[in-house]
């Protein structure tokens, strides 16, 4: 990986860790507890943890297809694999989609964006790496998005 991506990737990850600590520090009014019954919370909750367990499944699935003295590449099958070419990337903005409903504040509607102007890329590029060396590849598989993109 070249050492510029991994720069920019410290440094985003800097300034999204201070806008996001220092608008929940002190920027905004305290979160009461009635905050955890509110309809976009709620949401949020189950966008981020359907998200985590997107994610979590789909690398799992990925790292099984590497076990033992399997060192190829091979197409991915089952869970959102048969949906889209990059489910774990499709759980990641699920994931700060929800955070930013749950938080509702506009860091967090902002990393939201940002991880998605990063994701989005990365999957199109996946599904197309894939279709271009498995000729069998599933034609009905979308890049990140279920039917959509």
């Amino acid at each position: 990986m070249p050492l510029a991506i991994v720069g920019l990737a410290i440094l985003f990850n800097i300034f999204n860790g201070f806008f996001n600590g220092y608008w929940f520090g002190y920027l905004t009014p305290r979160y009461d507890n009635s905050w955890l019954l509110e309809p976009k919370f709620i949401a949020g909750a189950v966008l981020l943890l359907t998200g985590m367990l997107i994610n979590v499944s789909s690398d799992q699935k990925l790292l099984s297809l590497r076990k033992g003295e399997h060192t190829g590449y091979y197409i991915p099958y089952g869970g959102m694999f048969k949906y889209v070419s990059s489910p774990n990337l499709f759980g990641e903005i699920l994931e700060w989609l929800g955070w930013a409903m749950m938080s509702w504040c506009l860091p967090s509607f902002s990393f939201a964006l940002w991880t998605m102007a990063n994701l989005l890329p990365r999957a199109l590029d996946h599904h197309r790496w894939y279709r271009k060396r498995f000729p069998d590849y599933p034609k009905e598989r979308k890049a990140v998005i279920p039917f959509i993109l």
